[in-house]
């Protein structure tokens, strides 16, 4: 699999999982805050009166649906609103509460996925792979061991770029090294690379670039 391709797929697996976990954590927030609401409602409601006393948690416990908010849950006064009395659970609660399976499931994906990947990247090093490419024995190999099929002249250019510094040549430098005695290889040059890019895009994630017709470069895409 092309590295970029590797890539989409983590971050792909990396935003899913978050997505389910926020959603499953909403929707257990509002479960657990409906609930409490209704028993701090009830349980006011029975005392007739705003005052929080040792009653009232008694009551507001006995009235919660969800057995593991009692002990839980938290009865507290909003100062803001006249001293209201108002029910709260931590964050650490409604987590816990909430079904995070889906969510682990696919955080354990994103993690195995991103070993993999990982192991991939250290792989392709060892082997001197260049997106997706390494020479050898005098030949040209994907990442899936496969040769790559080159003309002899094809063959000699990738060589000159691949073992230039930076990747990079410049058209004087390959027109004289392919064709000393033609005065003007131009349109040669340009077949060339013509049709040397598609076999190279094909297998590999790279392409030559041209500067203007000046220099030819091998780079990633």
């Amino acid at each position: 699999m092309k590295q970029r391709y590797a890539v989409v797929v983590l971050f792909a697996l990396v935003v899913a999982s978050s997505l389910v976990s926020l959603t499953s954590y909403r929707t257990t927030a509002e479960l657990v805050t409906e609930d409490m609401e209704r028993a701090l409602a009830k349980a006011l409601d029975r005392q007739q009166s705003d005052v929080i006393s040792a009653d009232t948690v008694r009551a507001f416990n006995g009235y919660l649906r969800l057995a593991e908010l009692r002990g839980r849950a938290m009865l507290t006064v909003d100062t803001e609103n006249g001293f209201c009395p108002r029910a709260r659970v931590s964050t650490a609660t409604i987590l816990w509460l909430s079904d995070q399976r889906p969510a682990m499931a696919l955080w354990s994906m994103a993690l195995l996925w991103g070993l993999y990947c990982l192991y991939d990247c250290r792989r392709r090093k060892a082997l001197g792979m260049y997106g997706g490419l390494s020479l050898r024995e005098g030949r040209f190999v994907d990442v899936r061991g496969n040769v790559v099929r080159l003309t002899p002249m094809q063959q000699q250019l990738m060589e000159m770029l691949w073992q230039s510094p930076a990747r990079q040549l410049s058209k004087t430098e390959i027109c004289d090294s392919l064709w000393p005695r033609k005065e003007d290889a131009s349109e040669t040059l340009y077949s060339l690379i013509s049709r040397l890019k598609p076999v190279i895009e094909q297998h590999s994630d790279l392409k030559i670039v041209v500067d203007r017709g000046k220099a030819y470069s091998l780079t990633l895409r």
